[in-house]
């Protein structure tokens, strides 16, 4: 038989009201009760982490993912929060870190590739960049932002031909990726 805690319930429903309501700092308030009257709570500490991202308060939220994953059955999301919120606030070492961990988890998370693709570029590791961003283009083929990010690498490195096969490619399903990239880029590519 499943025993339910009524306080933990009282918690939840009464911060999803506030959420509901619009307000958050209510909503936020709620949860720090609930963490406080079930301390390293999962629930209480991802529902925190992501009412202080949503505020602006995003070392807050680092703190409250840290929490999190620090728990052992931590999941792959957990730790691509994290490292999302750390790429932002430009620790890119420890983003680096949060998107490797989440992909230990769950290699098939695609937006922690390119994440580990955007902190590998700022450390200029471009060929690690290139294999992390290849492999979030196969898992999301018609997303543009890792193959914006790779024509970038590609025309840092001096290899405008490849640039070109990805402005090309962009142009079948995001033409106005593909023309971003050939303003900034100054590369002119005729559609195949």
């Amino acid at each position: 038989m499943i025993k339910i805690d009524l306080k933990w319930q009282l918690h939840k429903w009464r911060a999803i009201t506030f959420i509901v309501l619009g307000r958050r700092a209510w909503a936020i308030e709620t949860f720090e009760d609930m963490l406080a009257d079930y301390p390293n709570d999962a629930y209480a500490l991802g529902s925190l982490a992501h009412l202080y991202a949503e505020v602006g308060n995003k070392q807050a939220s680092v703190d409250m993912y840290k929490k999190l994953v620090a728990k052992p059955d931590a999941p792959a999301f957990a730790w691509y929060n994290l490292g999302y919120l750390q790429e932002e606030l430009k620790q890119i070492a420890d983003a680096e870190f949060s998107f490797r961990r989440a992909l230990e988890l769950n290699e098939k998370l695609d937006q922690a590739w390119y994440g580990l693709g955007l902190t590998l570029i700022q450390q200029q590791r471009f060929e690690e960049a290139i294999k992390a961003l290849k492999r979030n283009t196969q898992l999301q083929p018609m997303s543009p932002y890792a193959w914006y990010q790779l024509a970038r690498v590609h025309v840092d490195r001096q290899e405008p031909e490849e640039a070109v096969k990805i402005i090309r490619h962009l142009k079948g399903f995001e033409p106005k990726f593909a023309a971003q990239l050939e303003r900034e880029t100054g590369l002119e590519v005729k559609a195949s």
